[in-house]
């Protein structure tokens, strides 16, 4: 199973009627395409803008596409920036405030999926935020846990081969803060274990021109928002072409692929949920293509000789 969203398609409209204001929010996956893990959505706020603080019983991260909202977690505020993300762990208070100009948009994703009307409650407003005190997004603080912004550079795997100086502006490196590179293929996680995520993740992915990811699935489902360039992909065999501002879906058990044939490179912000397991987190169709195919070479009856 999977499900593809274009970018007009794409309409969010007032959320959260009575405890929030100049906000709204569109689903881009969620049980209506057949989703049972995600509650993915693009988020707006307008300047002025706010939702009220709350608590929910799933965590929720995010990733900021524009302009310069502010997180209010746990009784601490956070600006945010372009390429800012994070988690918000599960039932810990948090609301958003609008920017002082222009609008704000950004991605959210929850899980586990929240509930439907009429089941149990899973999210509680407690009003307004009340006072609390301001602190800018510094990464490099060790005691920044749960926020994090990539930088341009963390994805470019030639910035990557000298050493950093001691005072760059990023968190320190380590196998945590790795960039993959493999196939073509960049992966920067952004919400993980290491921002105290437990139910799904969130990263960034780019393909180099000849960039390929042969079918294969999961036992998870992935969603893919595409942020720049173009790509071909494959559902269940079925053919896509998807640019920027599209959204690709694939349910557990949906062989996908990925092609890059332009001249250029395409980029993505991609969740999954659940978490990967250690090990079969990915089933290559050409693996057990191969592994079919040994078998029926040995299961075949030797000829005798003479």
């Amino acid at each position: 199973m999977h499900h593809v969203r274009r970018a007009q398609q794409i309409r969010p409209k007032p959320a959260y009627a009575g405890t929030s204001t100049r906000f709204a929010r569109c689903a881009l996956v969620d049980r209506s395409v057949g989703s049972v893990h995600m509650g993915l959505g693009m988020c707006e706020m307008k300047p002025g803008g706010r939702v009220d603080t709350h608590v929910h019983s799933f965590e929720e991260s995010f990733y900021i596409l524009e302009g310069e909202p502010t997180l209010v977690l746990d009784g601490h505020g956070h600006p945010l920036l372009p390429g800012a993300c994070g988690l918000v762990p599960v039932g810990v208070p948090h609301a958003w405030l609008g920017p002082a100009n222009g609008a704000a948009r950004w991605i959210d994703m929850m899980a586990p999926q929240p509930r439907a009307k009429g089941e149990e409650d899973d999210t509680f407003f407690l009003g307004p935020p009340a006072r609390f005190q301001m602190n800018d997004l510094d990464i490099r603080d060790p005691r920044s846990r749960n926020l994090f912004r990539m930088a341009e550079s963390d994805i470019v795997l030639d910035n990557l081969k000298a050493g950093a100086p001691v005072n760059a502006p990023t968190v320190s490196a380590s196998m945590a803060t790795a960039l993959l590179a493999y196939s073509g293929i960049a992966v920067k996680m952004l919400v993980d274990r290491r921002l105290d995520a437990q139910l799904h993740t969130m990263f960034m992915v780019e393909y180099q021109p000849g960039g390929v990811a042969q079918p294969h699935d999961h036992p998870l489902e992935e969603s893919y928002y595409i942020m720049n360039g173009e790509v071909e992909a494959v559902g269940d065999g079925k053919r896509y072409t998807l640019k920027a501002g599209d959204l690709f879906w694939t349910g557990v058990g949906c062989v996908h692929a990925f092609y890059n044939r332009s001249k250029g490179t395409v980029r993505w912000l991609e969740t999954q949920s659940p978490q990967l397991p250690d090990r079969h987190s990915y089933r290559f169709s050409r693996d057990w293509e191969y592994l079919k195919q040994k078998l029926a070479g040995k299961s075949r009856p030797r000829r005798k000789k003479g």
